[in-house]
């Protein structure tokens, strides 16, 4: 199993720190850095020296928007797999996501555990793709 290089773009410190931990402590995951905004995230993610394999990005933030984000990196050619991680994950939020080149949408409130399904089996190898069934 690899271990992913992961970036965070969320708002909340509760919930970037809480998230970081979880994924950390629960996939084969390092948090190689985060953002709170759309600009700091496009300046980490734009620096030649920064590299991650996963981009976790919030579609709120505290100034700009996550799907700024989606629509900047999918642009810029990001090898990084885009995942959209909101409390906000209603169909049309995600088909937006998607549109805008997101590999994945999860809900906050009850899609933690296929998130951390997902970043293992891209560390496995997987395209991550296989959906999420809680029953098996």
């Amino acid at each position: 199993m690899t271990q992913l290089r992961a970036f965070i773009v969320e708002d909340s410190p509760v919930i970037r720190e809480n998230l970081v931990a979880a994924l950390e402590e629960m996939a084969p995951i390092d948090v190689v850095g985060t953002a709170e905004d759309e600009i700091g995230a496009l300046s980490w993610l734009a620096a030649s020296d920064n590299r991650c394999d996963l981009v976790v990005v919030d579609i709120f933030l505290k100034s700009g928007s996550g799907l700024g984000v989606l629509k900047a990196a999918a642009g810029a050619g990001l090898l990084a797999k885009l995942v959209v991680l909101s409390n906000y994950a209603t169909p049309d939020m995600r088909r937006k996501c998607l549109e805008l080149g997101a590999d994945r949408v999860f809900d906050k409130s009850n899609e933690i555990d296929a998130l951390i399904l997902y970043c293992c089996r891209l560390a496995d190898g997987s395209t991550g793709n296989t959906e999420y069934n809680p029953l098996s």
